[in-house]
């Protein structure tokens, strides 16, 4: 699998809430969002880069850690399992990926969220594809 190269950027994530709609749904189908805290998961980013289509797998948050606000993680679903963590939801957005899971479930669609990965100057980086929520 080829992976696209994009200019490099820290590791914090990406996304706004501007691409989004009043009701956190995404403005259009070229919505994505970069995970923040990839650097640690490189080996695991990579090992799941040979799959295709990559989904992401976002379990809803427990009453621990809302309480403790920790952060979203995000794990790949791959040949019908999960993979370790490949990186966090940025902050500030979490309830944009948590509504995107809950839309998906309500329209009896696969809770999981389209994604790809692609490869900057610091190393790979996972997007979700937000826009294909809708």
């Amino acid at each position: 699998m080829k992976i696209p190269f994009r200019r490099s950027e820290p590791d914090a994530g990406v996304g706004t809430l501007k691409q989004y709609n009043y009701d956190l749904r995404p403005v259009n189908r070229n919505v994505v969002m970069r995970l923040a805290g990839s650097d640690p998961f490189q080996d695991e980013i990579i090992r799941a880069a040979e799959s295709s289509p990559l989904e992401a797998f976002i379990a809803k948050r427990t009453a621990e850690e809302e309480r403790t606000d920790a952060p979203l993680a995000v794990r790949f679903f791959v040949d019908s399992r999960m993979t370790g963590i490949v990186g966090y939801a940025p902050r500030g957005l979490e309830h944009v990926v948590l509504e995107a899971v809950t839309r998906l479930e309500l329209a009896g669609r696969k809770t999981r969220i389209p994604a790809q990965i692609i490869r900057t100057r610091a190393g790979y980086r996972v997007e979700l594809l937000m826009g294909r929520t809708r």
